[in-house]
């Protein structure tokens, strides 16, 4: 059985993204996968329960029998931190080909998070993926520190959610500013909207609101932006503009409430915590549209929103087709294979 972690420098790299999609395509391709995501209590912490909607996506995706608490443990990280690790994998190793960790969250003893990655990995003999996030500096020196560090248990780099337009350019500057180091690029992935797509209920929950009515919706994901304001067009033409959008108006304005609910919209966005009216809760069940009732102005839900966008986890399974084909197009399968072992 083989350890593959999967780690980054930074957060919001999309790690919970590439686990799922190594994952899937091992189970496509026959293999026993496992996932493992502890976390490293400091040695003044107490350990405590830490189930998180990661490792219960994964374990959806994957279909595993163990529970949740046993995929995502809190372990103390004290000196014996390479022994609770190994008993913890234990438990969730058995019979399986290959074993998917996500980058720990927490301190080794240390006190830093890599320090605690690297007793891991030596612990479990593993072999390590580190995934950066796409920004206009592209990965440099303390990149190439943390593969050197790693050492022989490194596999490879994975850049992801890079701009479309600047692939071609991103891909050859990685491959001449890293080529002297022999660092291995599995793959520089291009951005897309769909992945970065926030559901219903992911939506409330960053602008602070409640869902009142159709919660069952919340799992829907929200695939355009409108504001309700005043315009030329009439509402429902205007409204008519995107599909499965999310509508934000302000509470006082039940007209343009109503519009919106006769087009194609996800939900409903209420500002000023102002309830609407019978009637717009009425279309509104009849159309099965969640209506989000929001205590901020128009401005600060739009920039609540505009930083979510940013931050928005892979956890959803209506995403992972659009994953894989990403990641079957632009991530190299068969250098991952051979780093592990499993090239035919």
């Amino acid at each position: 059985m083989i350890a593959l972690y999967v780690t980054s420098l930074e957060g919001s790299a999309g790690k919970t993204a590439i686990c799922a999609g190594l994952g899937k395509h091992l189970l496509d391709d026959g293999k026993k996968v496992g996932f493992f995501k502890p976390t490293v209590a400091g040695a003044k912490s107490p350990p405590a329960e830490a189930i998180d909607s990661d490792a219960a996506f994964i374990r959806n995706v994957f279909a595993l029998e163990e529970p949740e608490s046993y995929l995502c443990p809190v372990i103390s990280g004290d000196k014996a931190l390479a022994n609770r690790i190994k008993e913890a994998y234990t438990r969730i190793s058995r019979d399986k080909d290959v074993v998917i960790i996500e980058g720990v969250r927490g301190q080794g003893p240390g006190g830093k998070p890599i320090e605690a990655s690297h007793e891991i990995v030596e612990a479990l003999d593993g072999r390590v993926i580190i995934v950066e996030g796409y920004s206009k500096e592209l990965p440099g020196g303390k990149l190439v520190s943390t593969c050197r560090d790693f050492g022989e248990y490194l596999l490879g780099v994975v850049l992801n959610k890079v701009p479309r337009s600047q692939l071609e350019y991103v891909r050859g500057e990685m491959l001449n500013r890293f080529g002297e180091t022999k660092l291995s690029i599995l793959g520089v992935l291009p951005e897309d909207r769909v992945l970065s797509m926030l559901t219903v209920g992911e939506l409330a929950g960053h602008i602070q609101g409640e869902i009142v009515n159709c919660t069952e919706k919340s799992v829907e994901l929200v695939e355009n932006f409108m504001l309700g304001a005043m315009c030329v067009d009439p509402g429902p033409q205007y409204f008519s503009r995107k599909d499965n959008k999310a509508v934000i108006v302000r509470g006082e304005r039940p007209d343009m409430q109503l519009a919106a609910l006769e087009t194609s919209a996800r939900c409903l966005v209420l500002a000023g915590n102002k309830a609407p009216i019978p009637t717009v809760i009425s279309r509104a069940e009849e159309q099965r549209i969640p209506i989000i009732l929001a205590g901020d102005d128009t401005s600060a839900i739009v920039s609540k929103i505009e930083d979510a966008l940013g931050k928005t986890r892979f956890n959803q399974e209506k995403k992972l087709p659009k994953l894989m084909a990403i990641m079957e197009q632009y991530f190299d399968f068969q250098a991952v294979y051979k780093g592990l072992g499993l090239a035919n």
